[in-house]
Formats: structure tokens, sequence, C-alpha cells
């Protein structure tokens, strides 16, 4: 019946595939669980309410992705996205977060709407090849400079804006563990990515133990110990759901932050589906992702839903390529990772034990991974050279996904018409210049 029901023959695939798929996909993604409540919480949000929120919409995104999409791709409430709603709406412009969960109702609706009227086809249809490909490499170099952080091998300075951490055994042992994962996947071992995950969460035990100091990787910068045992069970919280001030949100000073939740929702959705699938080549017959529509259609659905629960925008992962890196390529990959997520409704203290240097090395092989489009770019052509390039180093440099497609987006318009080829831009391509116009502006 699954077979069947998922067409896992006819994709190259099997039960076991997906399902180590699925696991590798929420190991990647977990740490979501945590750290949304944690920047949430800093705009008010009760952080358990918040945590509780987080596992349930990334359940219900995440399973209705695979069942109605049938798609590998995970969803949970983005990064950036949040960070937007309580440092930008919430402490910078002091809207009560009652309201700004109201706001991303709202976005909710309007994503709804636009994925109802198919309008993502005629986006997609305006976005070349080139500028596809270079989406997707530049996810690739953004899960990897996310890994390469949580690790601490890079570090801010105030000299050189980045740098290079300062070795220790924390470090140390993350780099054994890089190491171990490369070696798994160069020969092709199946699961590497989450044996990789395993290993270096026991190598990483002793440290705050018998030697090192993990203070820097905890939460309140107290612990020693790098990976903790703070229990198994606690009750869920739903002190967040149900907050929503509907009314109060559509207040006219408050539009602006409904279209700047929405665009970046809706961009972020669609490059990480286009990204993903062109780097799994999880492509349909025109060379699109496949049932991107159904996935645009469940994207809309968790985003509209994240509110009233009590949380900002869910939305397709990036980590998803996770799972698709180890051979995923169903909708069962998704159902999995979202099931994965419903335990810690009640065993959140058992995320401590997995630190972020174990998880590390598994998004920079996904990084590897997600590169392989960049060999269909043709660099001598630089009309299409210089957007993709632009859009590609951007995304990881900006830290955000939606600022590194906009770039793309501006770059491209421009270079076109500036070697007389605007006949090469779509009419929607021309929308599109417009839209990352404003958003600039609003960001």
């Amino acid at each position: 019946m699954i077979d069947n029901y998922f067409s896992l023959r006819s994709r190259g695939t099997s039960v076991r595939t997906e399902v180590l798929a699925g696991v590798a996909t929420f190991l990647a993604a977990m740490y979501i669980i945590v750290v949304n409540p944690a920047i949430l919480s800093g705009a008010g949000v009760p952080f358990a309410g918040a945590l509780t929120a987080t596992v349930i919409i990334s359940f219900f995104g995440s399973v209705m992705m695979g069942l109605y999409a049938r798609n590998p791709v995970l969803v949970a409430p983005g990064m950036g996205i949040n960070a937007l709603f309580a440092y930008t709406m919430v402490l910078g412009a002091g809207i009560p977060w009652q309201t700004a969960l109201g706001c991303v109702f709202w976005s909710g609706v309007l994503f709804a709407i636009l994925a109802a009227f198919n309008v993502r086809r005629y986006v997609v249809d305006a976005i070349p090849a080139t500028l596809r490909h270079a989406i997707a490499c530049g996810i690739g170099l953004f899960i990897t400079v996310i890994g390469l952080v949580n690790a601490g091998l890079l570090v801010s300075n105030p000299a050189t804006v980045v740098g290079l951490g300062e070795m220790s055994p924390t470090l140390i042992t993350f780099l054994i563990g890089l190491g171990i994962t490369a070696v798994l996947v160069a020969r092709g071992v199946q699961g590497a990515l989450i044996i990789g995950i395993v290993l270096t969460t026991l190598m990483a035990i002793p440290i705050g133990r018998l030697w090192g100091d993990g203070s820097a990787w905890s939460p309140d910068g107290a612990t020693a110990t790098l990976v903790n045992f703070q229990g198994i069970f606690a009750w869920p919280d739903f002190s967040a759901m149900g907050q929503v001030d509907f009314l109060g949100a559509l207040s006219i000073g408050y539009w602006p932050f409904i279209f700047v939740i929405l665009f970046t929702t809706f961009f972020d959705a669609m490059s990480t589906f286009i990204g993903v699938c062109q780097a799994g080549n999880l492509l349909d017959e025109n060379g699109e992702p496949q049932n991107i529509r159904r996935s645009m259609m469940v994207d809309a659905a968790s985003a509209l839903i994240s509110a009233p629960l009590g949380t900002s925008p869910a939305n397709a992962y990036v980590e998803s390529a996770a799972g698709i890196s180890q051979g995923g390529r169903t909708g069962l990959v998704a159902v999995i990772a979202g099931l994965l997520f419903l335990p810690f409704l009640f065993l959140s203290p058992l995320l401590a034990l997995v630190p972020t240097i174990a998880t590390a090395p598994a998004l920079i092989m996904v990084g590897v991974f997600m590169l392989s489009p960049i060999r269909t770019i043709d660099w001598q052509q630089y009309d299409d050279a210089i957007p993709a390039f632009v859009a590609m180093i951007l995304i990881p440099l900006t830290y955000s996904i939606t600022h590194g497609v906009v770039f793309g987006f501006l770059t491209y318009v421009v270079v076109k018409v500036g070697v007389g080829k605007s006949h090469e831009v779509r009419p929607a391509m021309w929308v599109l210049f417009a839209l990352s116009i404003l958003m600039l502006f609003e960001g």
C-alpha cells in the first residue's frame, strides 16, 4: 500500500531508504524545536507555548507535505522570518506579539490566495534556468555556512568580518566527526549522515566532563557539558495558542509588515523548492520541481495556521536536502520527519542529547551535494553568469535566501537591459523586479 501510494519503485527507492532519509532530515532540522521558541520568547511569546506550537506545526506541515504534495520536503517555522517577527516587528517597531501574530495570519491568507490561483507558475516560468541553478547552489552554500557557524569553525571577527574559530576539544571533535562523515559519504555508505551524527554525538559526551568546555554552545552560557541529559518527559504547554489579534493587525500601519512577511515566505518557499528539487533532480517533465503547486498549497496552509498555534510562519526547509541526499525521493520522507516531531510534545528534554556540532557535518555534506547544478551554468555567458553569481554568493553572505534571490532578480534585469537583451526578460520578471526593489526598502 505504501509503495503504491508513494510510487516508491517507480522512483527508484524503498521504504528503508525513505525512512533513513526522513530520520536524516529530522536530525538536521530538529534544532528548530528549541531555537524557534528561544527567538520568539525574546519578543514575549511564552517559551513553552512556542515550543508546543513549533512541534505541532512542524508535524502537521510535514505530514501534509508528504501525504498531499508527496514531496520529501520538511515544513517548520522558518529561520529568519522568526527573527523578523521578534526583533524587527515586536522589539523594533513595538508591535504587541499578539498583533504581530495577526500580521502573520493575514499574510498567510494572502499566501493561500496566491497559491490557489497558481501564481507561482508565472513566477517560476519567469525565472531563467541559470538563476534556478544558482539558487540551488546558493542554498547549498548557505547550509554549509550554517553548519560551520554551528560548529564554531566560522566565527565573527571585527578585523576581517569572519574568521577561524580557536582550536579546542569541541572544534577538534567536530573536525573528526566531519572527517568520518566525509569518508562514509565518499565510500557510498547508506545512512552516512545519520551515522556521522550519532558518532559525533558519542564523541562529544566527554566534553565538559573529562576535557574541554562546551559553555559557548549552551543557551545560557553556563553549562560546560556539550551533551546533556535533562530528563525525558515534559508536559506540552498551550499558553501561546489562540492569542492572535486578528482585527488589530488590520491597522493600515501594519500593512507593510504583512506584505514583507508575505513576500519573504512566498519566495523562501519557492526558492527552497526550486533549489532542493533541482539539486535532487526531483523535476517533472517540464523541468519544474515536482508537484510544486500542491507543495505551495501546503506551505501556504502551514503559514496560515502558524499564527493561531502561536508561532511565526512555517515554510519549506532547506535542511530537507539532508534526506534527499540520503536517497529520499517521495513524500514518505516528509511523513517520517513530521512524525518524529510529534513525540517531542512530551519528550522535548531529550533534544539536549544531540549538540549542534553533531549535526554540523551533515549540513556541510548537504552543501556539497547541492553544488552539483553549478556545472550547468555557462560562466562565459556573462549576462547570465553575473546574475547567477550574485544570487549564489549573496544567499550565504546575507544569511538570507530571500535577499540573495532579490539581488539576483535585480541584477538579471539590469544586466539584460544594459546589454540590449530586454526582450529576454519575461513580463513576470518585471513584476518580480519591482517587488524586489520594494523588498529592499522594506528590509
